[in-house]
């Protein structure tokens, strides 16, 4: 299956580029709208200004297993984050913003790196605040020879109008769905409407892509969702597989989680300051059972 974004005419891509870069002169790229001039390298909550920052890059193999098959999943780190999780468990690189400024031709040029090293997608990490900068760097990988599906692998706090701007370009969403619980979205994320803009931002993924479709074991395009299981279920698992089975689809690929950890400043937070028991997870997969669930990553 070829990649959705090489049936695109090139006078389309570059209108959705055109309407992406001036959502930055006064930043509404994510629901945050901080508002300021990233075309003149202002930086809001996310901390990103004009251009992508890198932290890394590489063949990934401790990914989903449709996305790594037996060359690696082609991961794209970006620096700064949109939500800064006070948890995150990639903490140095979203909140410290380790990493260096790369132009629309630099970070075409890695995605065609891990393109020829034999990976089977371009998996770039936390993508929602650069939504601009990928589609600035498609044109050019495209005419490297670009030909591999694309992953959206998001935190899930994404504009359902910036999402449309990625119909037939992304292959593949693969959206957290962390918490449901306002005051908790609030305490770790500084995102009250978090769960509400996630559930809309999933739909409209789901609308796009469809359930998740694989080819010889590899995924293609459609959604793979992941949940992370919380200490004393604050992720609220239950309301979060309801939704996903009686919204999404029952035939939804999942990811729940098993392996937090405290990072970043959670040992601030007595009631995430450890790690889970085997008896929350168990319950966690038990409740996606019950509600139709079918598709789990092939680890549990």
């Amino acid at each position: 299956m070829s990649p959705a974004y090489l049936k695109l005419t090139q006078a389309e891509l570059k209108n959705r580029i055109k309407r992406a870069i001036e959502l930055l002169e006064s930043c509404t790229i994510c629901p945050r709208n901080c508002k300021v001039n990233r075309l003149n390298d202002e930086r809001g909550f996310c901390g990103v200004g004009r251009y992508a920052i890198i932290a890394s890059y590489g063949p990934h193999l401790g990914e989903e297993a449709p996305l790594v098959g037996s060359h690696g999943s082609g991961t794209i780190f970006i620096a700064g984050c949109n939500l800064k999780c006070v948890f995150c468990q990639n903490f140095e690189i979203s909140h410290l913003m380790e990493g260096y400024e790369v132009t629309p031709e630099q970070l075409a040029k890695i995605m065609i790196y891990l393109k020829n090293i034999g990976c089977h997608n371009i998996n770039i990490v936390t993508p929602t605040h650069v939504v601009p900068q990928i589609l600035e760097a498609l044109p050019y990988a495209i005419e490297l020879g670009l030909d591999l599906p694309i992953v959206y692998n998001t935190g899930g706090y994404d504009k359902e109008e910036v999402l449309k701007l990625l119909d037939n370009i992304v292959d593949i969403y693969m959206p957290d769905i962390k918490f449901v619980d306002k005051k908790l979205t609030q305490k770790f994320m500084h995102a009250p409407d978090y769960f509400e803009v996630c559930k809309s931002a999933v739909k409209e993924m789901h609308r796009q892509v469809g359930d998740l479709i694989l080819e010889n074991g590899i995924a293609t395009k459609g959604l793979l969702v992941r949940h992370l299981v919380m200490p004393n279920e604050l992720a609220g698992t239950e309301e979060v597989v309801r939704f996903l089975s009686q919204e999404i689809s029952k035939d939804t690929y999942i990811n729940i989680m098993a392996q937090y950890r405290p990072c970043g400043y959670a040992h601030k937070y007595p009631e995430i300051a450890r790690r889970i028991t085997y008896d929350e997870y168990k319950k966690a997969i038990l409740i996606a059972q019950k509600y139709g669930l079918h598709r789990f990553d092939k680890r549990i």
